[in-house]
């Protein structure tokens, strides 16, 4: 299981490490894709599946899943390791994170999130904020559904 937070720098040649306890689950072929709250999602290249979660089975005619397509397959990119577990970050992938020069993995059970750091300070307050009425409400929506 992914799980915990890791800190890197990006370098000049947009060059970052991934951390090793995330190597050693998701192995040295990644996929990164966009995410969401201008979080980058990375998945292992093999079960890179996991990002059409809530897609598949419904229907192509849909708008709203082949736009979840578009977003996470759409802006994805293949990435492989180095010897040292470094890769660089695709610039349109930096952009969309608007990631500077230090960054923040972290790990959500079967993928990774990818955050500028200042970013994820300034989300990290605001979720801490929101996490009592977010729990409330799921709670409430499984009491509906159940």
């Amino acid at each position: 299981m992914l799980l915990g937070q890791y800190e890197a720098r990006i370098d000049s040649k947009g060059r970052t490490s991934f951390p090793k306890k995330f190597r050693e689950a998701l192995g040295d072929k990644l996929i990164i894709t966009l995410g969401y709250e201008n979080s980058l999602i990375v998945v292992s290249e093999k079960n890179w599946k996991a990002l059409l979660e809530g897609t598949e089975g419904r229907p192509f005619i849909h708008a709203e899943t082949r736009e979840t397509q578009r977003f996470l397959l759409g802006g994805a990119h293949n990435v492989e390791l180095d010897s040292k577990g470094r890769f660089i970050l695709p610039r349109y992938l930096a952009e969309f994170g608007r990631i500077e020069n230090e960054v923040v993995f972290i790990g959500l059970s079967r993928y990774v999130e990818i955050w500028d750091k200042k970013i994820w300070q300034k989300y990290r307050v605001v979720l801490a904020s929101r996490i009592e009425a977010i729990s409330k409400r799921l709670t409430e929506d499984k009491g509906k559904n159940g």
